[in-house]
């Protein structure tokens, strides 16, 4: 996992608990001072990976997700049968694989890579890598008419910084890409495996009285629930930071001991003014 500096919410010790609480060894990658880190993680500091002067991040969000992207390819590469997961990502059930591959489908069309195992000698990780070391590189998986315009602003003198480019192309866009063409693809796991909750249901991990409802979306095959992180944050600090009473995330709170006030969700926008 990989947290760049500042303290944890609540919702991400709760997702790192649930590895602990499963058997698994978390290890926390980290750039800056990190807080509320659960009692049984392993720090360590992210230039053992990749050393950063400088944090990619996208355009329009600010997000560190590019950079995050990059980040998990290097891990895996040098960390054979080590699986990454995102800090909104709460463990079900103990992961295991018995090839290193380890992700599934989000929708019917793209793999994410919120969870991600790839053996170190993979060729789509081999490709994500070399891919990513550019930062104004065109997704080979554009059409040829926007491929075309990208290149046209590349040879002027303007090349399109990644940043700029649609959200997920370094993520789940290529991660999709790459495992389709060297056939890797074949080792995703359903929908269910790690993303039952749909993005358009997020909210049901939060409301009152909708934990059946979530439940009723797992299967035997289901090792993780995707939180949404930033948007689950921004719903909670809208409504005073506390989960709902009788909510699906209130019962995971209280199943592994966790203190809401302990750890508050804190988004600059919703910050106080001193």
């Amino acid at each position: 996992m990989l947290w760049v500096e500042g303290p944890l919410s609540y919702v991400e010790v709760l997702c790192a608990t649930s590895f602990l609480d499963a058997g698994h060894h978390v290890k926390l990658y980290h750039y800056k001072d990190v807080y509320n880190v659960p009692e049984g993680v392993e720090l360590v500091h992210g230039d053992t990976v990749l050393e950063s002067d400088r944090f990619i991040t996208h355009g329009r969000t600010g997000s560190l997700a590019l950079f995050s992207d990059v980040f998990r390819y290097h891990l895996l590469q040098k960390n054979d049968r080590m699986i990454w997961a995102d800090l909104d990502a709460y463990c079900v059930k103990p992961f295991k694989s018995e090839t290193g591959h380890f992700f599934a489908w989000e929708s019917d069309h793209h793999i994410n890579g919120g969870v991600l195992g790839l053996p170190s000698d993979s060729d789509a990780l081999g490709q994500l890598i070399e891919m990513t070391n550019d930062e104004y590189c065109i997704p080979e998986w554009y059409n040829s008419k926007e491929r075309n315009r990208l290149q046209s602003l590349k040879s002027e003198g303007s090349p399109v910084h990644v940043g700029e480019l649609s959200w997920g192309v370094w993520g789940p866009h290529a991660i999709t890409h790459y495992l389709n063409k060297t056939g890797e693809a074949k080792y995703a796991l359903p929908i269910e495996a790690l993303y039952p909750v749909r993005f358009r249901n997020r909210r049901y991990l939060l409301r009152s009285g909708l934990t059946r409802r979530v439940e009723n979306t797992f299967t035997n095959d289901t090792y993780s629930i995707h939180f949404y992180g930033r948007r689950v944050r921004e719903f909670l600090a809208r409504r005073g930071g506390l989960p709902q009473p009788n909510s699906y995330l209130e019962m995971l709170l209280q199943k592994h001991g966790i203190d809401p006030a302990e750890a508050p969700v804190f988004e600059r926008q919703y910050a106080p003014k001193t």
